[in-house]
């Protein structure tokens, strides 16, 4: 997505971002669950470019949050490796726990971005000061959203997100040169992305 082609509206909202509040299934992950043959065993599929996206924007001083309708070792597991501390599982109320993060960091919902994919996010897609759906949402989704990703939930479409805010906040070339000069000096510090 290029910033020519959004609203001045969304990126002058996006200019004050503080925060990045993600739904877990169909956002992270393509929404697929696949359960194994004991009661706890349950994986899901993250890629990794959305979590080198979450780095990049922790790494520019900005928040991410998860907030999501179901409880899983999984996302626990990947929200410790992207040091993610704003974990709010179980959510049936998504819009409790999207008023909760903001207050704890004392973050007004105009500087909050929330990315969703489906019926239980429309209250904090509407609510947030940028409500995104992926391009795969739902139709009542969409059209609750003030942008919908050209990437798929799972396939990019975090990082489409984080590479936008960062690049209109200006602070995306000084991650990126950052990540560079890790990869291109070979030291192995790992970002669990």
């Amino acid at each position: 997505m290029n910033i020519e082609s959004i609203k001045r509206e969304i990126i002058e909202k996006f200019k004050k971002t503080k925060i990045l509040i993600l739904d877990v299934d169909g956002v992270m992950t393509n929404g697929s669950i696949i359960l194994g043959s004991n009661d706890n065993e349950e994986y899901k599929q993250f890629n990794v470019r959305d979590g080198t996206g979450i780095k990049m924007f922790q790494r520019a001083g900005l928040q991410v949050a998860l907030i999501t309708g179901r409880k899983s070792g999984v996302v626990e597991r990947r929200a410790a490796e992207l040091a993610i501390k704003d974990v709010h599982q179980g959510a049936i109320d998504k819009f409790k726990s999207f008023n909760q993060i903001l207050k704890k960091h004392n973050i007004d919902k105009s500087e909050s971005v929330f990315i969703g994919d489906d019926i239980i996010d429309i209250p904090v897609l509407k609510e947030a000061g940028v409500g995104v759906a992926v391009n795969d949402a739902i139709e009542q989704v969409i059209d609750a959203s003030d942008l919908v990703t050209k990437n798929k939930g799972g396939n990019g479409a975090v990082r489409e997100i984080t590479d936008l805010i960062l690049k209109i906040q200006g602070k995306y070339e000084d991650v990126a040169d950052y990540n560079y000069s890790i990869y291109s000096k070979k030291k192995s510090i790992p970002d669990n992305s």
